[in-house]
């Protein structure tokens, strides 16, 4: 793996020595035609977060052939391992945008200090997640497993080795985000495609005991996990330190503007908290579901693992479209922003939609894939069918959030999502399986989406007229 970082060091700094200084003299942010710029700019992005869904689905499929419990240990996990990175992300979407409106505008030193800045945040960040292993495993798992059983001793040991681990997370993203920012989407993919590829070798040897090793069981999913999140963060952090970048990022000496903090955070604690709706809606959706079947919260756990393959594009596209739109918001070029937000839009639909019908043909075939029992299918097949109503919404919703977030309104991004998350689904889920159980339930998930859609269409005309009209 040395060997292999190496290597990826060294062609990444190739290809940057070659085009840095074309990059400096002539940002293809408010250049280059904005159709061709945002797929240039998002694929590497959509690639290296499909393989990262890819790498969760396939810790799922192999836990599953353990058995159905060591299944729905995991996805008791599941909602902790989306707050990590719901804070790794805000606080790297948050750097991101501060990072390329500062570039936008011209204002170098600024963009230096907020991405040395960002590294530091990032420390920070994992020493929450390191407490919550040693402290708050226990007291999470209890909530759903007795002590003693499998399920609890499986999802204590899971969840314990994620969050301690999650150091590696932590700086990952945010190296990433800092590249991200100045139109690198390259070295972020390699990151990304080293951790999904040691992850996914390591899964069978280390669950299965292959090659001689003891076998692991959750535990080893755990700790392929982490390990692939190593992987991923030291070649990340060979390019910082190797290559040639649009920032530079200070090390020693350096103290932080608290400033600067606020500014980053003015964007990125709205989407940490809005990515956190995330999580906390699923600790109380299942929360819900327990009481009717283990097996529904295994199920969920199935859809929120499947449905990454259809969102994680999308968000890649979100990554590749935000700082374009943070460039030319602080450039002050409407065309080029708003035919960023059109023609993103149109991809995200167009994804959204082909993962709809997939879903709506094949559920069955899906949820075989983790070995699902008859059981599984029976609660499982219209879980898939109804809640996947919900993507086309989802997608108008997403490409706006990024424009809030690219021009420094992420407040409007968490109003969203809390309406679709906290007041809209929980809700609605709440009454629902009460009404018709838990099939009728998922319904949630569509009636949601369209509550979040309206109030995006409107905040959105909003903002256009006040501020973006005037650019």
């Amino acid at each position: 793996m040395y060997k292999f970082a190496k290597i990826t060091g060294k062609v990444i700094r190739y290809i940057m020595e070659n085009n840095t200084n074309k990059i400096r003299t002539e940002n293809k942010m408010g250049t280059m035609p904005v159709r061709q710029l945002l797929v240039s700019m998002a694929w590497p992005a959509v690639l290296s977060m499909t393989i990262n869904a890819l790498y969760n689905v396939v810790d799922s499929i192999f836990v599953a052939q353990i058995s159905e419990d060591a299944l729905t240990a995991v996805s008791i996990v599941n909602p902790i391992q989306m707050l990590i990175i719901a804070l790794s992300v805000g606080s790297g979407v948050g750097i991101n945008s501060l990072i390329s409106r500062r570039l936008g505008a011209g204002r170098q030193d600024e963009a230096d200090q907020a991405a040395s800045t960002g590294i530091r945040i990032g420390l920070i960040n994992y020493l929450l997640f390191f407490i919550v292993g040693l402290f708050v495993t226990v007291p999470f798992v209890g909530s759903y497993a007795e002590k003693g059983t499998y399920i609890f001793e499986a999802a204590r040991t899971y969840m314990m080795i994620v969050c301690i681990g999650s150091i590696f997370l932590n700086v990952q993203v945010v190296i990433e985000k800092i590249l991200q920012a100045t139109g690198n989407m390259i070295a972020p993919m390699v990151c990304g495609l080293t951790g999904a590829i040691v992850n996914i070798a390591l899964d069978p040897i280390l669950i299965f005991g292959l090659l001689g090793l003891p076998a692991l069981g959750v535990a080893g999913a755990a700790i392929a996990t982490v390990s692939g999140q190593m992987c991923g963060m030291l070649v990340g952090v060979c390019i910082m330190v190797k290559g040639e970048h649009l920032v530079e990022v200070k090390i020693k000496n350096f103290r932080i503007n608290w400033k600067v903090v606020l500014d980053i955070y003015k964007v990125g604690l709205p989407s940490i908290i809005m990515q956190s709706i995330g999580s906390l809606m699923l600790i109380l959706y299942n929360m819900i579901l327990v009481v009717y079947s283990t097996t529904a919260v295994a199920v969920l756990g199935i859809y929120f693992k499947i449905q990454s393959f259809v969102f994680m594009p999308v968000f890649g596209l979100n990554q590749g479209a935000m700082p374009i739109m943070g460039y030319n918001y602080g450039a002050r070029d409407k065309k080029r922003l708003m035919d960023t937000y059109k023609e993103g839009l149109k991809l995200a639909l167009l994804v959204m939609g082909l993962g709809l019908l997939i879903f709506q043909i094949f559920p069955s075939e899906l949820l075989r894939m983790f070995d699902a029992s008859q059981e599984m299918l029976r609660i499982g097949v219209p879980a898939l069918r109804i809640i996947s109503i919900c993507f086309l919404p989802a997608a108008f919703g997403i490409i706006s959030s990024t424009m809030f977030q690219a021009t420094g309104h992420g407040v409007l991004s968490l109003f969203a999502s809390l309406l679709r998350q906290l007041v809209g689904i929980l809700p609605l889920a709440y009454i629902l399986i009460r009404i018709g159980g838990v099939t009728l339930s998922w319904a949630s998930f569509p009636l949601a989406e369209i509550i979040g859609l309206t109030y995006s269409a409107v905040m959105m005309r909003r903002l256009y007229k006040k501020e973006i009209s005037n650019l």
